[in-house]
């Protein structure tokens, strides 16, 4: 048990000292200042930039952001569904994939665009290694680097700065940020025994005379930035729980860092624009306290396995099922909570053999999304809190709300409103269609409080752009593919157009004098407030669903039913 938590410690305090380091290098990334890649980055920017008729310089306004982002996106998917309906005709296809059925082809290349990478098909046997590295791999940078340039303009607006170019922003978050540093990992991975091959499927004779097939690929470097980029897709179907994306302690422990690097970071780089590091920290704490105690309730419920079990043998052990025993239950727990806190979606065990404690903390995060928020964006989702926040605290205290000497109006909290209540829209009536199919829409393979916990989960999986699911889920149906595109979609850029007409209307206000009456932002009473009205929010809009998932599921456990 004690060793088992130590990992957990050891980790976050790696996590605590990085932040600053990474989150300061972002800051002179994104603020244009000098770096150590610049004598090797700026001549391919340049080049880039001209072939694009892209002016470096060149601000844009909150519409002209949202339509670069849009129009990009969109250009980007349709290249990428084209290049995996033909992969059988291209290069790095030694097992002679066709194509996938088109639902799924659908399904998987808007999943990976906008970030979630949810998955209804087995990479090993569904995707050539061309497609998965120049198509799905392709789409980890870009995708990724969409939603970090929609944080960075976020940030902007806040500040007082313009939103800044999204095309600028796109090539520099992969060249300066995504690219190097997945190199590195890349690397690392490949030293802790992760594959990097174009070799095809191998054949082994087995001990008996059989023959198994070992599928293998270019995995190191796809792994990377799966984690890095907070993307979350596996290029094999049981992802990082498969020993050639994650085969020992070391590789487990490079990956839950790559995970949890660029949200923790992003929330210090926001007080390097804000010229305010002490409301940075306790941002960070703030979230930092929330993750541990998720951290906690769920790795005590599989300390303490499952009662029923362990009555019926007389014994007590860990809940072990759908873990691999290279990790055990506390890296399980630890990696669960922080790839549904990360929107990462990656998982190294199957979130649907988890105890109803480990369920609840990973819903928690899908539904409350800043813990510690997806790849930019989740940050944007933290400032949402904080305004609503300072919304409130005014109106309740008599005071101006303002936020960073700009005023809170009535357009900011309209905004602020669709980006909070969309999310619970696009889960909630979806799931209620799918549960009232049971059989014919939603293929729930558990009856009962855990089946109501794998539909929920898997809209607010798509929703949350994290990706993950609970694996009893029979999801590879026409239904399940298109219905969670609706999700997968709105849940991405509904909220980022808000973001950015919101950043662009805070850009453009006159910043007003400090006064007494000013309400301070940066203090541990307001954090503290803006924690309580965070989880409110999430516990008003999520509760009942709650209730009747994991928290019912664990009442009938603890009562012996």
């Amino acid at each position: 048990m004690g060793q088992g938590f130590l990992q957990i410690g050891l980790t976050l305090c790696i996590v605590i000292a990085i932040t600053p380091r990474l989150g300061r290098y972002i800051a002179r990334v994104f603020l244009g200042e000098r770096t150590l890649l610049d004598f090797l980055m700026n001549p391919i920017e340049r080049s880039m930039f001209v072939l694009a008729g892209v002016r470096r310089k060149d601000d844009m306004t909150g519409w002209q952001y949202i339509v670069a982002v849009l129009y990009s996106n969109i250009l980007m998917g349709i290249s990428v569904y084209l290049l995996i309906y033909f992969q059988r005709l291209l290069p790095w296809n030694p097992n002679g994939f066709g194509a996938p059925d088109w639902d799924v082809l659908l399904h998987t290349t808007i999943s990976f665009v906008t970030n979630s990478d949810q998955q209804h098909y087995a990479g090993e046997t569904t995707l050539s290694y061309f497609s998965q590295v120049a198509a799905l791999g392709f789409l980890m940078f870009t995708s990724a680097a969409t939603g970090l340039s929609v944080g960075i303009a976020f940030i902007r607006g806040l500040t007082g700065r313009g939103l800044g170019n999204f095309y600028v922003d796109l090539v520099r978050g992969i060249t300066r940020i995504l690219l190097p540093i997945s190199i590195i990992g890349a690397i690392a991975l490949v030293v802790t025994g992760v594959p990097q091959t174009l070799a095809k499927t191998l054949d082994v004779r087995t001990l008996e005379g059989g023959t198994q097939y070992l599928a293998r690929g270019p995995v190191a470097s796809f792994e990377m930035i799966k984690l890095f980029g907070d993307n979350g897709g596996g290029f094999f179907g049981v992802n990082s729980a498969h020993p050639f994306e994650n085969p020992n302690g070391a590789s487990n422990l490079i990956e839950m860092i790559a995970m949890i690097s660029i949200p923790a970071a992003l929330i210090y780089t926001y007080g390097i624009f804000a010229n305010n590091i002490k409301q940075a920290w306790l941002l960070f704490w703030m979230v930092f306290v929330i993750f541990v105690v998720l951290v906690g309730v769920a790795a005590v419920g599989e300390l303490q396995g499952n009662p029923l079990v362990n009555t019926a043998f007389g014994l007590e052990q860990p809940n072990l099922e759908g873990k691999e025993v290279r990790f055990g239950w506390a890296q399980t727990a630890f990696w669960a909570v922080m790839t549904t806190a990360t929107m990462s979606g990656a998982v190294n065990g199957m979130h649907d053999s988890l105890m109803p404690q480990g369920l609840f903390s990973t819903l928690f995060n899908l539904f409350i999304r800043v813990i510690w928020g997806g790849q930019g964006t989740g940050t944007a989702y933290l400032f949402i809190y904080l305004i609503v926040t300072v919304f409130l605290t005014g109106l309740m205290g008599g005071r101006t709300p303002e936020f960073l000497g700009r005023k809170i109006e009535k357009r900011e909290i309209v905004l602020a409103g669709v980006v909070l209540l969309i999310h619970p829209i696009l889960v909630l009536i979806p799931s209620a269609i799918a549960l009232a199919y049971p059989i014919s829409l939603s293929g729930i393979s558990n009856p009962g409080n855990h089946g109501i916990s794998q539909v929920v989960y898997e809209y607010a999986s798509a929703a949350a752009n994290n990706g993950s699911g609970l694996e009893g889920l029979r999801d590879n149906t026409l239904w399940w593919n298109l219905s969670t595109l609706v999700s997968l979609i709105a849940g991405r850029y509904i909220p980022m157009i808000a973001i950015l007409l919101l950043a662009h209307g805070m850009s453009g206000k006159q910043q007003v004098q400090e006064t007494p009456g000013t309400l301070r932002t940066d203090s541990l009473v307001f954090t503290t407030i803006t924690a309580g009205v965070t989880l409110v929010l999430g516990v008003l809009a999520f509760f009942p669903v709650m209730a009747l998932g994991p928290i019912a599921e664990g009442l009938k456990l603890a009562s012996g039913s």
